[in-house]
């Protein structure tokens, strides 16, 4: 496979001052127990993996600098190390501690994680709360229950999303009978048998394996891990089904989870373009770049269009890709699958006087961090400005970015400059985003990471 790196403010009242005599309540009630499971086998012996006592008492809490409370007052649910003024206590890697601010409100309670930048992520914002696994189980099952109604659309979903569920740093798919998991934060891995009950509980599934194996792990001080951690070993290949076309998942090696089903909703809308392209005759000629395993290629391909020219560096996922044209009966004479550098290829494409009427661009996390923007704005410049270059007059141009550190405003602007520096004219038809299984927590912006534009060339 390619090495793909992984894809991944508003306001609120102010909250009452305390008086001398509240303060010291508060301060009696941060050392009550946060997890208890109040069930009579987990009182009989503790759970296999049972939290260390650091994790069961609120012995420690985390104070504030003066001022860094408003991110918090405003149902931001991380603390940055920055903003820490001291840490009392010894809390455990994953512990639930109160974070308070430096005039000793209750503002948060939240998982500390020593080793990362964010030092703590809020589970709850309600002093009278039990982070406990009642909990968190109740947050697994409505996660579950909002994402209902696509699975209809697709067997491949996002069930839980991290910040959006309420389960800062979980990340849950389901291909299936078969989920797959990232715990990419201290605290949820902390609590991961409990976790993994309520999602075998609220999915009938039982089948549930580990990808917990990218970057964000080693930033929280967590080692990357992967491998079963409930059921059978999963098969070499998942089917899996969205809008009616079929696609197979190695979810041990792939990208991610196995998968990017945060485009499901995109691939159906390229489709629908070249449908409705290819009903008025035109023999349409698309080009899908950083293919992966070629779901935009199929959807391309299954939508009519005469020609699909696809191009990746992995010749392990254009095989793949050449396997879901056999599997969803397309002719595999309109498919052409390249294994290349995009930047060079579409250059190589320019000089060779191609032309193509629906362009995908889709690439891997160019910007993991806020340190890497000015780079990866180069980038995207790069083959946006060469992408439209081989544009048809009247095409599509479908074009993305997984960076979190590259937010839509900035995208929007470095669109442009290719827009520009291309000399063509073209405009934006619309913003395109991850489909409703990753919902945008309206206080968490950052969890928008996947963003895109879709233009047309004038003709």
């Amino acid at each position: 496979m390619k090495a793909r790196p992984t894809r991944s403010k508003a306001g609120a009242a102010r909250a009452p001052q305390r008086t001398k005599g509240q303060s010291a309540r508060v301060a009696q009630r941060t050392k009550a127990p946060l997890l208890h499971d109040a069930s009579p086998r987990a009182q009989r012996r503790p759970a296999r993996g049972a939290a260390p006592a650091a994790l069961l008492h609120g012995e420690a809490r985390i104070v504030l600098r003066p001022g860094k409370e408003k991110s918090l007052l405003r149902r931001h649910p991380w603390v940055y190390a920055s903003a820490v003024a001291r840490l009392e206590g010894t809390p455990a890697s994953g512990a639930t501690v109160p974070v308070v601010a430096d005039d000793g409100r209750f503002l948060a309670w939240a998982a500390y994680s020593p080793a990362s930048t964010i030092r703590a992520r809020a589970w709850t914002f309600e002093e009278s709360a039990r982070v406990d696994a009642g909990l968190l189980a109740a947050r697994v099952h409505a996660a579950v229950q909002r994402r209902a109604g696509l699975a209809a659309a697709s067997s491949a979903l996002r069930l839980v999303f991290g910040e959006a569920d309420a389960l800062p740093g979980l990340i849950v798919d389901r291909y299936g009978p078969q989920l797959v998991t990232q715990f990419q934060s201290a605290g949820v891995d902390a609590h991961r048998d409990v976790l993994i009950a309520a999602l075998r509980e609220a999915t009938g599934c039982g089948d549930v394996y580990d990808r917990s194996d990218g970057a964000t792990r080693t930033r929280e001080g967590l080692p990357a891990i992967a491998g079963v951690l409930a059921g059978a070993e999963p098969p070499e290949h998942i089917e899996v089904t969205e809008h009616g076309l079929r696609f197979l998942v190695d979810v041990r090696r792939g990208h991610k989870t196995g998968y990017y089903v945060d485009q499901r909703d995109n691939r159906r809308l390229v489709r629908s373009l070249v449908e409705e392209r290819a009903a008025a005759g035109a023999a349409l000629r698309g080009l899908n770049c950083f293919c992966y395993t070629g779901g935009f290629s199929i959807a391309m391909l299954a939508g009519g269009a005469a020609a699909v020219h696809s191009i990746d560096s992995s010749a392990d996922a254009l095989a793949m890709a050449a396997r879901h044209v056999a599997l969803n009966g397309l002719d595999a004479q309109r498919a052409v699958w390249e294994e290349a550098d995009v930047f060079t290829a579409l250059r190589a494409l320019k000089a060779a006087g191609a032309q193509f009427d629906v362009i995908v661009l889709d690439p891997p996390k160019f910007a993991s961090s806020h340190h890497h923007v000015e780079r990866a704005a180069r980038a995207y410049k790069d083959i946006n400005l060469n992408a439209l270059r081989l544009l048809a007059p009247g095409g599509s141009l479908l074009t993305f970015s997984c960076s979190g550190a590259i937010d839509t405003d900035l995208f929007q602007k470095i669109v442009a400059g290719a827009v520009i520096d291309a000399d063509v004219e073209a405009w934006m038809v619309a913003r395109l985003s991850a489909g409703e299984d990753h919902p945008l927590l309206m206080t968490v912006p950052e969890s928008e990471y996947l963003k895109g534009l879709h233009l047309v060339r004038a003709a």
